[in-house]
């Protein structure tokens, strides 16, 4: 704690309470997760089975940008003449655009396919229907926000209510029931069986497949399209892409350019994050807080992935994901517990004379604080009409509120109860700060179309998603034995005589029933024209996972794997 973890903390050795005090130590591997780890493992940078170099090859920049406009018109050509021709294929080829993450540039035809499915579904009778098409039309309809009911898999059950037995051989269809069960609501309990009995299934018959298939299987498991990031686990689901129907070879070429083209985007607004940062001058002032512009960039890039033209916003992001880094450090390993109390006093001021109070070390943050939030202000209202001024510098005041309740706690020693924590903790993992900056920095909150409040259960419950996930991950990842200042350790002071084990599974249950809370609240958000802040909401809670999970085979954790060749242009 004083930040008991979230955007400050991932990547890092979590301080915890017996910790407080130490320095951090350099982190030479950017997006390390532990910077004590040395990294040995070969980064596989290829997509679907083609190196970098293959997508490197056009003599012009003129010459790339026709040809990758070209392409995203015959993809969108294909899309409106499935649309008409044949339903199953329509709805095949929008799952395949989503997954490759190209759907933004076809949104409009997503939606019109979607829509004359979903009215023509209400005279359907699905038992006609495989499983695999059911699951299918029911995950694309609910990420679109077009409600369906969970009744439609009673049609697979048998009379006792169980799923049919002969579903059991249906591995195609179970996947595809596996990933519809992730859009589940609170009391939805259809679906969780529907989970329960594919993934059981799947991992039973994992031993029983060839390589190409396990391989489709795991993947499915771990990387369920509703919980990752389509552009970092995309390489898998093209190596069974190819020679698909015709159109598979068009659009697998064009995800390799597509992800060209965000090396080029990325690659520009690092450069300019890193000639504010560098003229900022505040890792020279502040030593000894981390100075990790790439890794905060990361974030930014992440949330806003779906959209290259974002570029304004991934950049005035990543300014306010600096900040949370550097406030953190100071509760963390530099500041006194009364500095740290006028410190947060002069934030919810957001008064330039009150840096008069300050310590000397704290001035310089402190009054870039004020003038990078101020220029962000300034900025969305010139682009929007409207001045968010006072609910961006609320922010940052409830944000070192909760570090300075953090500090707080450490300073005496006790452990807070685990509800408490996680109260507090949803406020210190920096979610809201990010969030509430970026729905005004879309364009949000002006008029009366969708207010701040709308979205607050929205940043609740990735909040407390990324801080459970990241609890956990961390404790992983140091080889932790529970006494780390975490939630599981929290809730295990609470519940005498629970294993470590039974506390992380409750974290994990509780990730799951604040998934079903966040899927609704998306859910309902479409209805509010916010789709941008409803997918950067939900790729922020599902960042996390992709930074701890590691593979059988030892690959790089997905993040790192795909900031190091988009960034650092790494491949082996």
């Amino acid at each position: 704690m004083a930040s008991c973890g979230g955007l400050s903390n991932l990547f890092l050795p979590r301080p915890g309470f017996a910790n407080i005090g130490k320095t951090y130590e350099p982190v030479h591997l950017i997006l390390s997760i532990s910077s004590a780890r040395k990294h040995k493992r070969a980064v596989n940078a290829t997509l679907g089975g083609v190196t970098p170099t293959t997508i490197s090859g056009w003599p012009t920049q003129e010459k790339f940008v026709t040809e990758y406009e070209q392409k995203i018109e015959e993809i969108r050509q294909v899309l409106q003449s499935n649309g008409e021709d044949d339903p199953s294929e329509s709805l095949f080829l929008v799952d395949a655009i989503q997954r490759v993450g190209l759907s933004s540039y076809y949104e409009q035809e997503i939606e019109t396919i979607l829509r004359k499915r979903y009215v023509a579904s209400c005279s359907c009778t699905y038992g006609y229907y495989s499983l695999h098409d059911v699951s299918l039309f029911f995950r694309l309809l609910r990420q679109q926000g077009h409600y369906i009911s969970p009744d439609v898999f009673n049609n697979f059950k048998d009379k006792d209510g169980r799923f049919r037995r002969n579903l059991l051989q249906d591995i195609r269809g179970l996947m595809e029931l596996y990933e519809a069960a992730q859009l589940s609501f609170q009391g939805e309990h259809i679906l969780d069986e529907a989970a329960s009995f594919s993934s059981h299934r799947l991992r039973e018959c994992l031993p029983e497949m060839d390589n190409d298939l396990s391989r489709m299987i795991t993947g499915k498991l771990k990387y369920p399209y509703h919980k990752t990031i389509a552009k970092l686990t995309r390489k898998d689901f093209l190596q069974d892409l190819e020679g698909i129907n015709g159109w598979g070879k068009t659009l697998r070429e064009l995800t390799l350019m597509d992800l060209r083209k965000g090396q080029s985007v990325y690659q520009g607004e690092l450069a300019q994050v890193s000639k504010w940062w560098n003229e900022l001058g505040l890792a020279k002032e502040i030593k000894l807080a981390r100075n990790q512009l790439l890794k905060w960039y990361t974030w930014s890039m992440s949330i806003l992935i779906d959209d290259f033209s974002l570029s304004l916003q991934r950049m005035a992001l990543t300014k306010s994901i600096a900040f949370v880094y550097l406030i953190d450090d100071i509760f963390d390993v530099v500041g006194t517990l009364d500095e740290l109390t006028i410190f947060t006093e002069a934030v919810n001021k957001w008064d330039y004379a009150a840096v008069d109070t300050l310590p000397d070390y704290m001035k310089m943050c402190y009054l870039a604080l004020l003038d990078t939030t101020n220029n962000i202000g300034c900025e969305i209202c010139k682009r929007h009409g409207h001045d968010p001024i006072d609910s961006l510098k609320a922010s940052w005041g409830t944000l070192c509120s909760a570090f300075l309740v953090e500090a707080k706690w450490l300073a005496s020693g006790d452990l807070p109860t685990a509800d408490k924590y996680l109260e507090n903790a949803k406020v210190s993992t920096g979610v809201y700060v990010v969030l509430v900056h970026l729905f005004f920095l879309l364009g949000l909150g002006n008029g009366d179309t969708i207010h701040l409040n709308d979205v607050s259960q929205i940043i609740s419950s990735v909040a407390t998603v990324l801080r459970l996930w990241d609890d956990l991950g961390s404790a992983k990842d140091e080889h932790q034995d529970g006494r780390d200042g975490s939630y599981p350790e929290c809730y295990r002071k609470d519940h005498r005589g629970l294993s470590v084990a039974q506390a992380q599974d409750h974290a994990i249950d509780t990730i799951a029933s604040e998934w079903k809370n966040l899927n609704k609240e998306c859910f309902h958000l479409y209805h509010l024209s916010a789709s941008s802040f409803k997918r950067a909401s939900l790729n922020l809670a599902r960042i996390t996972p992709l930074m701890y999970d590691y593979d059988d085979n030892q690959r790089l954790p997905v993040l790192e794997e795909y900031v190091k060749f988009m960034l650092l242009n790494q491949t082996t």
